[in-house]
């Protein structure tokens, strides 16, 4: 197709829609709501103005084509698309890509734990119980929704939620562990990361002054800044 872009593998949700279209034909309108109704937007973050645009750059791709029109009484009519051969092709590919390989991702929480030095050990403690709060009402509600589930849906089609729960599980007693070291003065560290919270307390906003802030890198046998 000319003029035609060349396509990444980034966003989920165009996996998704590749994948009702090789269900059955479909709107958008019914493609955000059939994933709604499976629960897939908890793995698949789903917005209706994002679901145009990914509709246009598959169509584009020549992954999906128009096959008609839905009309209801005084409605817009909606257009209907399906998944061609190349789309087929394209979605199971794709698919044994995201199976297979484990690509480095770079999660929120990971970040905040690089910089925690910047909080004090007590708020941080404090701050990671919270998380595990958050976390034991996630795990709870997963375990709910899937006692509620496994009746009459077969795991294979909740699988997804399995995998969250593990990793929310794992989460928690990684945190659940990080808070009991700090609270006991056991985390490697520990001692230079009072010391600095306690220095940076001397000064305005905590900004330590780099001559000092470089004396407590060395002792860490952290590289200071390049000059």
């Amino acid at each position: 197709m000319a003029g035609k872009r060349a396509f990444r593998r980034v966003n989920p949700l165009s996996l998704a829609v590749l994948v009702q279209l090789w269900e059955r034909p479909m709107h958008p309108y019914q493609m955000s709501q059939t994933l709604k109704q499976r629960g897939k937007d908890d793995s698949v973050r789903i917005n209706y103005g994002a679901l145009y645009a990914v509709v246009e750059s598959l169509l584009q791709q020549g992954f999906i084509e128009v096959v008609g029109a839905e009309q209801e009484g005084n409605r817009p009519a909606r257009t209907v698309y399906r998944i061609t051969d190349d789309g087929i092709a394209e979605m199971r590919d794709w698919l044994r890509e995201w199976v297979s390989e484990a690509e480095k991702e770079y999660p929120r929480f990971m970040a905040a734990l690089s910089f925690l030095p910047v909080l004090g050990p007590d708020e941080a403690a404090d701050l990671l119980n919270r998380r595990i709060a958050v976390l034991d009402k996630r795990i709870a509600a997963i375990n709910d929704s899937k006692i509620a589930t496994e009746s009459w849906l077969p795991e294979l089609l909740i699988v997804e939620g399995l995998y969250e729960l593990r990793m929310l599980e794992a989460d928690r007693e990684f945190t659940a562990g990080l808070v009991a070291r700090i609270q006991a003065g056991e985390l490697g560290g520990i001692a230079g990361w009072r010391q600095m919270y306690e220095l940076s307390q001397r000064f305005p906003g905590g900004r330590i002054p780099p001559e000092e802030s470089d004396k407590l890198m060395k002792e860490w046998g952290l590289p200071t800044p390049p000059t």
